[in-house]
């Protein structure tokens, strides 16, 4: 199977709530691609509904070094740490998040004056 395969199973195995087999296909999804994003995105995010907070916490952080533009990523993160109580972190990193958004917004305010 590929990444993509694993990947796709894993989030049928998210849809379903079964939680345990989502995070193992996602694992063999990374062990295929370990800058596989969006696995590593969704495993995050199944070790959150779990509340295994440190486990997300840390599948958000890999996420971000390599995604380092990906405003959910922060967001997510962000989300992570607010649920563990780390609040100081949760608004840095939400910070972030909103600072790549406006980033974003103004690209794309930007291309459409300049497509005008």
């Amino acid at each position: 199977m590929t990444k993509e395969d694993y990947y796709n199973q894993g989030m049928e195995f998210f849809v379903e709530d079964k939680l345990d087999e989502a995070i193992e296909a996602f694992g063999k999804a990374l062990r295929e691609d370990p800058n596989y994003a969006d696995a590593l995105h969704a495993l995050a995010m199944a070790f959150a509904n779990q509340n295994k907070l440190d486990q997300a916490i840390e599948a958000g952080k890999k996420l971000i070094e390599i995604s380092p533009e990906d405003e959910l990523a922060y967001a997510s993160l962000s989300i992570f740490y607010q649920r563990k109580g780390m609040i100081a972190e949760a608004e840095q990193i939400g910070a972030k998040a909103r600072t790549l958004g406006w980033k974003r917004q103004f690209q794309e305010k930007k291309q459409e004056g300049e497509k005008k």
